[in-house]
């Protein structure tokens, strides 16, 4: 496989869901904004950039899915899932000892690296066809 190429097969699907389940998070956080943040301990205001910035970072996953190399896209979501596991963990450990930042944690984690995640997406250069792909 080229690793300049656009996803194809099982890995366009991969991401192709990645992105919908972004959208999806996005639009449950920015709908149940209020109660959310009652039970999460979070301001309602973060729940609502939280959902804002995880239906951006959705749709530009989605609008880029083939026409970004596959490596990219599969590197760009194992950082942000693996940093996305660490953010819930120290969520909530901060909850386990008594905190009450842990939602805070866990869904500012939400707010700002689906923005980044979005911005290096969008900086990666264009996958490549290979004449067979091409074809």
């Amino acid at each position: 496989m080229d690793r300049h190429a656009p996803a194809t097969g099982a890995t366009a699907v991969g991401i192709v869901a990645d992105g919908g389940f972004k959208v999806l998070l996005g639009a449950a956080f920015a709908l149940g904004a209020a109660p959310l943040s009652r039970s999460l301990g979070a301001p309602l205001w973060l729940l609502v950039v939280s959902g804002a910035s995880l239906l951006a970072c959705g749709g530009a996953e989605l609008g880029y899915a083939r026409v970004r190399p596959a490596r990219t896209c599969v590197r760009l979501m194992v950082g942000y899932d693996t940093a996305w596991a660490l953010a819930t963990l120290v969520g909530v450990l901060v909850a386990a000892r008594g905190g009450t930042a842990g939602g805070e944690v866990w869904i500012g984690y939400q707010a700002v690296a689906p923005l980044l995640f979005a911005a290096l997406l969008a900086r990666a250069a264009p996958a490549r066809l290979t004449p067979s792909a091409a074809s």
